[in-house]
């Protein structure tokens, strides 16, 4: 579907006056999406143009809404981790530890120490994944079709290590409450290995092809700055908060699984310039530390003794009656999960604070004041995925 120019009015009309006498004009409101090749999926933006600059941009979500917060009042807690699994189908992983780890500190569970590495193992892969994803196609937007197929080589390679492990490709359904659904396999560590290090053996494909070309460039310095102000007032996080300066990153200020004993390896990549550039290379800055993460967690499960993976659960496992908040530093920003039980075998509520959909509303801010051509370069910036938003 094409971008749809409407001759809606806004309040109060605006007029102009003309040599012939008084004629009256209005603003073109244009409708991108909710099909548009540029956004990214079902999602709608109601531009008001004044000629090719954006005096006004409205974000309008809902057309993919699945309404899982209502499905997990219906469904127990082994059940849950399905249905959290997919709203952002690019961090699957990460989205089902954030469930896991809530419905865990409300049983008061303590995790084994070989599930909470290969957790945090798992996590980092995923978040590679997740950034090569928009590493290859942010540019492709641009019109540069080469990443992309780089990226997908480069995923490949990590997905037949996660595909191994798991089973899945994108959702892989590998976390439990009390750990993980099964140990390693045989040999699947030194896969692991060398798989992230034939990824780091070709990251430098972005540093040359992407980051030194000046067309990208181009498109990209100045273009779009957000500034900390907005990033603290629409809750802004990940990549796209840090860009701008402000620094902050849970698994450093608030860790989690095994990040307290990674704060060696970890850096938290910042930028000050908050443009669409900016926020590129905040991602590829942690693309690979990700990578360095992920061989940190490789050396130290290889050191672990044998152990159990998992803990044991009753048939019917019900959270006792309570509320409790868990968030992760997912790849896209921060997910949070408020869980409120009634001691039953469902959750009573569980409400989820998803990344995408806080970080899109400042596109209200970033986009008045820019051109229509310089609006692509901008919402592909914001690296979200619809049914983050949506869920």
């Amino acid at each position: 579907m094409t971008a749809r120019a409407t001759s809606e009015t806004r309040e109060p009309m605006e007029t102009t006056v003309g040599v012939g006498g008084a004629a009256e004009s209005t603003d073109m409101v244009l409708n991108i999406g909710p099909q548009h090749p540029s956004t990214h999926g079902v999602l709608r933006l109601r531009l008001v143009l004044d000629g090719e600059l954006i005096q006004h941009a409205e974000p309008i979500v809902g057309y993919m809404h699945r309404g899982a917060e209502k499905l997990f009042e219906a469904r127990d807690y082994r059940q849950i981790i399905m249905l959290a699994n997919r709203h952002d189908w690019l961090s699957a992983f990460s989205n089902e530890l954030g469930v896991v780890m809530a419905v865990e500190r409300m049983l008061g569970m303590e995790v084994p120490e070989r599930a909470v590495w290969t957790r945090t193992l798992l996590a980092e892969l995923n978040r590679v994944l997740n950034h090569l994803m928009f590493l290859g196609s942010y540019p492709l937007e641009l019109g540069g079709i080469t990443p992309i197929f780089h990226a997908f080589r480069e995923r490949e390679d990590l997905q037949h290590v996660m595909e191994e492990v798991s089973g899945g490709r994108i959702h892989y359904m590998f976390n439990r409450v009390g750990g993980l659904k099964e140990d390693l396999p045989a040999g699947w560590l030194g896969r692991a290995r060398d798989a992230v290090a034939a990824i780091r053996s070709r990251m430098d494909v972005y540093d040359r092809l992407v980051l030194g070309n000046e067309i990208f460039r181009g498109r990209t310095r100045g273009v779009g700055t957000m500034s900390p102000e907005i990033v603290h007032a629409y809750g802004v996080s990940g990549p796209l908060a840090r860009a701008s300066g402000v620094d902050f990153d849970l698994r450093r200020d608030e860790p989690y699984l095994a990040y307290g004993e990674l704060q060696d390896t970890l850096e938290v990549v910042t930028r000050t310039e908050g443009d669409c550039l900016a926020r590129f290379e905040c991602l590829l800055g942690q693309t690979h530390n990700s990578l360095d993460l992920a061989d940190a967690c490789l050396d130290r499960i290889a050191e672990l003794p044998p152990g159990p993976i998992n803990q044991r659960l009753p048939k019917v496992l019900k959270a006792p009656e309570g509320h409790t908040y868990a968030w992760t530093e997912n790849p896209l920003g921060i997910n949070g999960y408020y869980l409120v039980s009634k001691g039953d075998k469902t959750p009573y509520r569980l409400k989820l604070r998803s990344a995408s959909y806080n970080n899109v509303q400042a596109l209200t801010e970033l986009l008045p004041g820019t051109l229509v051509a310089d609006m692509v370069a901008i919402l592909g910036s914001f690296f979200f995925v619809v049914g983050d938003i949506d869920k």
